[in-house]
């Protein structure tokens, strides 16, 4: 792995859950995330009584990378209340893979206890943009053609 600041995430991510807006699980993630070019963003779960439109903690991390114009990721560190060690959700490992497929994943607790791990091995077989490359080299239809 890249040793990217394990406690350095660890901390912000511990620090971002407490701003977590959980009402309906009374469950608390935070996460932090750190891009390519070294600044790192954090993010908190946020529920809504229309369980849909809920977001989890690295998703709201990664989207306010995208808005600050970040395009590449290198470390995450996601911190729950354990254990156990609680990893990205589906949606945010689908959401993840699209900006950082070598991701380099930190799991902790407010207990101290650590894993490292990465993207692809929480993640294997993901849907991606050489999936859609494949749909448009056989002809279907129904792909778009654009990077959006």
């Amino acid at each position: 792995m890249k040793g990217t600041g394990e406690k350095e995430l660890i901390a912000r991510a511990t620090a971002a859950r407490e701003m977590a807006y959980a009402p309906y699980s009374v469950f608390r993630v935070g996460a932090a995330l750190r891009a390519e070019s070294g600044k790192i963003y954090e993010g908190c779960n946020v529920e809504n009584a229309s369980y849909g439109a809920t977001i989890c903690a690295e998703r709201v991390a990664a989207v306010k990378a995208v808005a600050a114009g970040e395009r590449r990721f290198l470390a995450l560190a996601v911190v729950a209340e354990g254990p156990p060690l609680v990893p990205p959700c589906g949606i945010g490992r689908q959401f993840l893979t699209e900006f950082g497929p070598d991701l380099e994943v930190y799991l902790a607790d407010l207990e101290g206890h650590i894993e490292r791990t990465d993207l692809a091995a929480l993640f294997p077989a993901a849907f991606t943009r050489q999936s859609l490359s494949a749909k448009k080299a056989r002809g279907e239809e129904g792909f778009s053609g654009r990077d959006g």
